[in-house]
């Protein structure tokens, strides 16, 4: 037995199998299928407003009201497409009229390297809709803080939300969506 391990082709061989083993952990990080990571977001409210420093010598009533609620624009329930996901994803202006992305009750599986994109592609039902959302217009909302739980993404101040109808949990290492909601208006 000892003959056969010290030849340099067996040896040589070990070696390679010791490599390509590590990079498919790496590459494909199995351990992610047991290991939840599980997020509480609480939305952003905005703050409370200042009171004035000095008394108001004006006569005229006041005229401040109390901030409005956060609304919802539009929403839509997440569907399966790689792995199960399950949840809402919501976008929301806020009272200071800035706007984020709210996923609620989100309930995938973890896995490498995975974004929330906002995107302008349909939702497609089963592996029909693992790969479109690349295909078009996506902005990276940035990597999933967790696969279970609320999470709150803020919208770039600047992003035109406008054709922009769909939120995919994509994973940019194997270009494929987890789950993917359509965003449709309040009815």
């Amino acid at each position: 037995m000892s003959r056969i391990l010290g030849k340099p082709v067996v040896i040589g061989a070990l070696l390679v199998a010791v490599v390509v083993a590590g990079v498919g952990l790496y590459w494909f990080q199995p351990w992610k299928l047991w290991v939840d990571d599980t997020v509480r977001d609480e939305l952003p409210v905005a703050a409370p407003a200042t009171p004035p420093t000095a008394p108001s010598t004006s006569a005229a009533p006041s005229t401040s009201s109390a901030p409005s609620a956060p609304r919802t624009l539009v929403s839509g329930s997440l569907i399966s497409h790689e792995h199960r996901t399950t949840g809402t994803a919501k976008v929301v202006r806020l009272p200071d009229g800035s706007h984020t992305l709210r996923l609620e009750n989100l309930d995938t599986s973890n896995g490498p390297d995975l974004h929330v994109w906002l995107t302008d592609a349909p939702v497609k039902e089963g592996k029909a809709g693992w790969h479109v959302f690349d295909d078009g217009t996506y902005v990276s909302l940035g990597k999933l803080k967790g696969n279970k739980g609320d999470q709150n993404y803020a919208l770039p101040a600047d992003l035109d939300l406008k054709g922009l109808t769909s939120v995919s949990i994509w994973c940019d290492r194997f270009d494929v969506s987890f789950g993917a909601a359509e965003l449709t208006a309040p009815a």
